[in-house]
């Protein structure tokens, strides 16, 4: 868990860093500090709107007397997504728009769904 925790607040800023400056060597510093603007609005318009959906979804699944499980981890999802694209970079915006796309994630969540699995049955059967 440690090393998640260094890989999150030193590794990923570090490679954020040098992913802006090689793109602003190839494009130049104003198109690239463009391409941040415009990558961070059309992905909170995206997060706006699959969450709205996503909350619409939630309600249909409470009122029919489901569980909204399917909701909530969407919702978790688009959530991690649209603050990931709103971080400047090129990583975390590739990231961000895989969370809140709702093709990609779905094959994030059924990932999600098998690791928490996985760890309940390690925490359950565990002797």
């Amino acid at each position: 868990m440690f090393w998640i925790g260094v890989f999150i607040f030193i590794l990923v800023p570090i490679i954020e860093l040098w992913g802006l400056i090689s793109v602003g060597q190839m494009i130049g510093t104003i198109p690239t500090i463009l391409l941040v603007i415009l990558t961070g609005v059309l992905g909170v318009y995206l997060a706006k709107r699959e969450g709205f959906k996503t909350i619409r979804a939630a309600r249909e699944q409470i009122y029919r007397g489901e569980p909204p499980g399917e909701a909530i981890l969407d919702g978790a999802c688009i959530l991690v997504g649209g603050v990931m694209l709103l971080t400047p970079g090129f990583l975390t915006d590739i990231t961000g728009f895989l969370l809140v796309f709702p093709y990609t994630r779905k094959v994030i969540k059924r990932l999600v769904v098998k690791w928490l699995q996985k760890k309940m049955e390690y925490r359950i059967y565990r002797p």
